[in-house]
């Protein structure tokens, strides 16, 4: 083990902690005002990697010099941060937001229950599964969009908001199994295993979708009493917009540039060619949008590079203990690894074990994906969601421990769909 090993484990134990008490550091941002804005900068949960990241980057060049850290930098590999920001802004421009809320809310009011209880199940099972075809990050930006107005604001206990958060990232976190592109943490092993798309709707995507139904049937059911006077109290479109209509054309224009980014998703130079002609186009007609969620995108994206950055430094002890552990034992453990790496690189580091069986193969993503909702870092979408989310908590801060209280029922459920099923 190098020094520079140890550091950055040490700096990676320091960002989780500072993950952790992140929400501190919104409150004290509120009782000293005079220092209101590191406090809050120290506050925004998208910037802890970052930070982190640049420390770490001083420290190799302190002990290694300059040209190692550059060059360890640079050895990254930045695609998922880049197709975060992309695909966020995307499609969480209006045109796309609004065609998807107007086919909801046209499936909801055929339901046999309140449209806005129709709108929650909608929001917590159907658009998670959308995943599996326009990507997990998408999906979340989608539904934590579509769900705000309704759960995530003042009149809604705040308990019942982070159970709502749990349901949320955990069903995003599966619900993109249906496909073998849409979840991070299979793309990282898709290719290494030979697994298609077909083997992971037979293997995993079935199984996947009844633990999103569970949990969004259970939660909405929870919600029920509280959603008539949230929903009524949510401003209508055309106040919130005071816009005029967007025209179909437009609206296909929008789908087809995010069908190109997906379809584009492992090629950043492409898709960041996409986004310079979206970026172009939203300008071209700003009658038919809102103010892009640029800021969003971007703190999201500068979390999960700085995840890259200082989780390429984990390998050296994270990879024993995934090799070490028997099937069983490797679901349980990759399922609580998750909750303090990303998914993602923990199934990377899984591809890399030679003569690694098919059943450890299977337990390690069941694992690493069903842990995905217990903490910010531990899927790639989840940033997303806590940076649209936020303003709706108290503090406007998301509790580490309130969304890990949240996620464990429906950890829980989908533990028993990927093992018993």
């Amino acid at each position: 083990m190098q020094t520079i090993q140890l550091v950055g484990a040490i700096l990676f134990g320091l960002a989780l902690l500072h993950t952790f008490a992140a929400k501190s550091f919104e409150v004290l941002s509120h009782r000293h005002p005079r220092h209101a804005g590191m406090f809050h900068l120290l506050g925004e949960v998208e910037v802890v990697f970052g930070f982190w990241a640049f420390i770490l980057m001083i420290a190799i060049a302190f002990l290694n010099g300059g040209q190692a850290a550059i060059a360890y930098a640079e050895s990254r590999q930045y695609t998922e941060p880049l197709f975060v920001f992309v695909v966020m802004v995307v499609a969480a421009s209006r045109p796309v937001l609004e065609a998807v809320q107007q086919v909801l809310l046209a499936l909801a009011k055929r339901m046999p229950v309140a449209t806005e209880l129709a709108l929650v199940w909608f929001g917590m099972a159907l658009v998670p599964l959308t995943g599996s075809l326009i990507t997990e990050p998408a999906a979340m930006t989608l539904a934590a969009l579509m769900l705000a107005p309704l759960i995530f604001r003042e009149g809604m206990p705040e308990k019942l908001k982070y159970a709502a958060l749990g349901v949320l990232f955990v069903n995003i976190s599966i619900g993109g199994l249906l496909t073998a592109y849409a979840a991070p943490p299979v793309l990282m092993v898709a290719g290494t295993w030979n697994w298609d798309s077909s083997y992971m709707a037979a293997h995993f995507g079935w199984k996947a979708t009844v633990a999103v139904l569970i949990n969004a049937t259970a939660i909405s059911v929870v919600l029920r009493k509280h959603l008539r006077a949230t929903a009524a109290n949510a401003p209508s479109a055309e106040a919130v917009h005071n816009a005029p209509a967007v025209p179909l054309a437009v609206t296909l224009i929008h789908l087809g540039f995010l069908a190109a980014v997906v379809v584009l998703g492992h090629h950043p130079v492409l898709f960041l060619g996409i986004f310079m002609l979206f970026l172009g186009f939203t300008t071209a007609y700003p009658r038919y949008q809102n103010p892009l969620i640029l800021k969003e995108g971007l703190l999201v994206g500068f979390f999960l590079a700085g995840l890259v950055v200082l989780g390429g430094m984990q390998q050296w002890w994270l990879q024993p203990i995934v090799e070490s552990l028997s099937p069983l034992a490797l679901f349980f453990g990759a399922m609580s690894l998750t909750a303090i790496t990303d998914n993602a690189a923990l199934t990377y580091l899984g591809s890399l074990i030679d003569g690694i069986s098919v059943q450890s193969q299977y337990m390690l993503v069941a694992g690493a994906v069903t842990g995905g909702g217990l903490t910010v870092i531990a899927n790639a979408p989840n940033p997303a969601g806590v940076s649209l989310l936020r303003r709706g908590f108290q503090d406007q801060s998301i509790g580490t421990l309130g969304l890990l209280a949240g996620a464990l029922l429906p950890t829980a459920v989908a533990a028993l769909a990927f093992l018993l099923l």
